[in-house]
């Protein structure tokens, strides 16, 4: 073995992490525990041999760090690439063309799905955020609050991670495949002493409390501007119905304007190119939401010690 291989797999994964730096932090968190998790197999496999003979022994099966991290790097740059939407081809438009051809954007009609979706995630996570964090403090005095905390952060964690499996399929944002891994067995009061000490226990519970606000507002703002282009776009429609007959009696076009009830015959297609802009500019917004929701995410739910 050399001086500079690593004799524990602490070691290992510092060094992992070394040779990763500069990389996303959700790869790194990926790498970290795939490996974590096969070496401690391995540990487990040979009792009789000591931690740096076990690594020793897998070194040329498995690989270096710096080999590892190279193979990782590759490997996302393969599936990111195959995951990608293949881009259009880019003929040269002028502004009005790339304002409107948000329509022809896949990932702007996803985003505002998950406008709309926020809020009955946000209850979801709201309350079990706050029931968790109500019934481990209530709990605390007696044995069963010890499993039951444990319990309460796992979920969360594998919360988290859906989360950002559903974030990256709206974004392409990369977010962790895999967990962060729980480590070598230890007693409950000391996985219980380093979750409090873990940050990412406190932003991940953060994040779940804050998704009932911001909820509330991505689905306020989504609604209202789909319900006030949807009526603004309707409106010559509606007219000519009325004008028609096909509605029947006791239907009208009414604005809370009165120059706009004088003259709606003449207010009708600007009310639709109105209508029209409006639904356009909510999915340019609904984009944008997306994106900056990703780094939230990135930020609180993403292990940072990679």
């Amino acid at each position: 073995m050399s001086a500079h291989a690593p004799r524990s797999i602490d070691e290992y994964l510092k060094q992992l992490r070394s040779a990763l730096e500069g990389q996303d932090p959700a790869l790194i968190q990926d790498a970290s525990y795939d490996s974590e998790e096969y070496l401690r197999a391995e540990l487990a496999a040979h009792p009789q041999k000591s931690e740096a003979d076990v690594l020793e022994l897998i070194a040329s099966t498995y690989g270096a760090p710096d080999e590892v991290a190279a193979a990782y790097r590759a490997t996302d740059a393969q599936v990111s690439a195959a995951l990608k939407t293949p881009p259009r081809p880019r003929a040269r438009t002028g502004a009005w063309a790339r304002f409107f051809g948000v329509f022809l954007d896949p990932r702007a009609y996803l985003s505002l799905f998950y406008m709309l979706l926020t809020l009955a995630t946000g209850v979801v996570y709201f309350i079990f955020a706050v029931t968790g964090l109500s019934l481990s403090a209530g709990l605390a005095v007696l044995i069963i609050g010890v499993p039951f905390f444990l319990a309460f952060i796992g979920v969360a964690r594998v919360i988290s991670l859906g989360e950002g499996r559903l974030l990256e399929a709206i974004t392409g944002e990369r977010m962790p495949r895999r967990p962060v891994h729980p480590g070598p067995q230890v007693a409950w009061w000391t996985r219980i002493v380093n979750m409090l000490k873990d940050a990412r226990t406190w932003t991940t519970i953060l994040y779940l409390l804050l998704m009932l606000p911001l909820g509330i507002i991505y689905f306020t703002v989504a609604v209202t501007g789909l319900s006030m282009g949807a009526a603004f776009v309707m409106t010559p429609f509606a007219l000519l119905g009325e004008h028609f007959g096909w509605f029947g009696s006791g239907w009208g076009v009414h604005f809370g304007n009165d120059f706009l009830n004088d003259h709606t015959a003449a207010s009708a297609p600007v009310l639709f190119v109105l209508g029209v802009v409006l639904v356009t500019v909510l999915m340019h917004l609904a984009r944008g939401v997306a994106r900056l929701h990703v780094r939230l995410a990135k930020a609180l739910l993403v292990e940072r010690g990679a």
